[in-house]
């Protein structure tokens, strides 16, 4: 007996609409990666040192990997509701698409931000993290839903407690790629930076694909957006609270030299790995956001920005060969002016060079993503 496999369903401009603000906001961060490398940030920022305006990009571009890594499972349960098998198809499709990312990481990615061949250094950044995320949750979503939920949860919110953590020897390795940031040096002559620690990641991923059924076609639009609300501002009122109790879920806030320092200082979280407090100010926003942009004014205004949504994996890895082409051409230009690295003068220079970039990559992405729509006979193309 044939498989029975619903038609396509149109997309959902709200969560074309989330995705592509935050590979915008990321297109910022690695503009100011790539042409103000000069002026080091650590995690979290030194306050005390950095400009209030770079202070705030990054900032922003905290979220980027929340949001992406959460509509990746939202997305994953949609899938699974096209398919005859939902569980057995979405698993399948996690599991190939997640080892494709691991590939795409260490090969393409790394490329884009290295230029060496063969590689000296590999990091396992984003694409890793939620490649290593998709290969967990195709196991994991055999779980029944509210487990599946109840286990996201306690990722995100218990794993601050294994900070002190540390493993050395024969299992250093996998706990690096688990929860400990570190260098590995797997064989000679290659260095390998965990800059994106998983298991948090993994419960993100989680709580996204419990999320999708609020997304399902049946499903009432009011209710849906009563459930963003509640649990977007449920996350930041839990920031807010821990913040305020000023002992668990990520290093403590101090009072600054000023009113603006001190703003600074109390959302200044830890990305790597995501802290509790990371992930509530990060999703809680994010949620948020997911409610506004269902309002159908709102969306057709903003419906360029969507494109870029759309195609969200063409797009990275385009802007990344551009950005190191252009960096390269600067150099060729006008030399290394910042010590040994060319870059701007000041971060007033990284909004507009990140406008420009978007919108002259635009015609590129909306044409990659005209092709997903008009191919979906081509399976491949679901990767990007």
């Amino acid at each position: 007996m044939p498989v029975s496999v619903s038609p396509p369903r149109p997309r959902l401009v709200q969560i074309d609409l989330l995705r592509g603000l935050v590979m915008l906001l990321m297109l910022l961060d690695h503009v100011r990666e790539t042409f103000f490398l000069h002026v080091q940030m650590a995690d979290p920022v030194d306050i005390d040192q950095v400009p209030p305006l770079l202070f705030g990009f990054r900032l922003l571009a905290h979220l980027c990997a929340p949001v992406f890594v959460f509509l990746t499972g939202l997305s994953a349960w949609l899938y699974g509701q096209r398919q005859g098998n939902p569980r057995a198809a979405t698993a399948a499709f996690l599991f190939k698409r997640g080892l494709f990312l691991v590939l795409l990481e260490v090969t393409l990615v790394n490329f884009a931000w290295t230029f060496e061949f063969p590689p000296q250094t590999l990091y396992l950044q984003v694409i890793w993290a939620i490649g290593l995320s998709m290969l967990a949750l195709s196991a994991l979503l055999w779980l029944p839903r509210p487990v599946l939920a109840a286990l996201g949860l306690a990722l995100v919110a218990g794993h601050n407690l294994l900070d002190g953590v540390r493993v050395d020897g024969a299992w250093s390795g996998v706990w690096a790629v688990l929860h400990q940031r570190a260098w590995l040096e797997p064989i000679e002559g290659l260095r390998v930076r965990t800059s994106y620690p998983v298991l948090p990641w993994i419960g993100v991923i989680a709580l996204g694909y419990a999320a999708g059924p609020w997304f399902a076609a049946g499903f009432d639009a009011v209710r849906r957006q009563r459930r963003l609300l509640a649990w977007g501002v449920g996350a930041l009122a839990a920031f807010a609270v821990l913040r305020l109790v000023n002992g668990y879920g990520d290093a403590p806030w101090r009072l600054g030299e000023d009113g603006l320092r001190t703003a600074m200082s109390l959302v200044n979280v830890t990305k790597y790995p995501p802290s509790l407090l990371f992930l509530c100010l990060t999703l809680g926003v994010g949620l948020l956001l997911l409610r506004l942009f269902e309002r159908p004014t709102l969306a057709r205004r903003l419906a360029p920005v969507a494109t870029y949504g759309a195609a969200p994996m063409f797009f990275y890895l385009l802007h990344l060969y551009v950005l190191k082409l252009l960096y390269l051409a600067a150099v060729a230009v006008w030399g290394h002016n910042q010590g040994a690295v060319f870059g701007f003068g000041a971060p007033a220079w990284l909004l507009p060079v990140a406008a420009a970039l978007a919108l002259a990559l635009y015609p590129a992405v909306r044409g990659f993503a005209a092709l997903k729509a008009r191919r979906r006979d081509w399976a491949w193309l679901r990767y990007f």
